[in-house]
């Protein structure tokens, strides 16, 4: 296939688009959570199934606890 070819950039879009499509199918759908005990913001790894803890505070929850005090 010539570089000068018509069929050529059809054939990278749709390869591109392809890729695209298939990252977004594979991607771990993980959402950030909050640990009600710390207020600490983490994900589930759903490969092993562990918690990894962001090191950042949802400052809402944060807020909420200081007035159960």
């Amino acid at each position: 296939m010539d570089i000068t070819s018509k069929k050529l950039p059809i054939i990278l879009i749709i390869a591109l688009i392809g890729i695209l499509l298939l990252q977004f199918v594979t991607n771990d759908k993980s959402t950030q959570l909050i640990d009600p005990e710390t207020c600490e913001l983490y994900v589930i790894d759903s490969k092993i199934n562990t918690k990894t803890y962001l090191d950042e505070f949802n400052q809402k929850c944060l807020d909420f606890k200081n007035l159960n005090k």
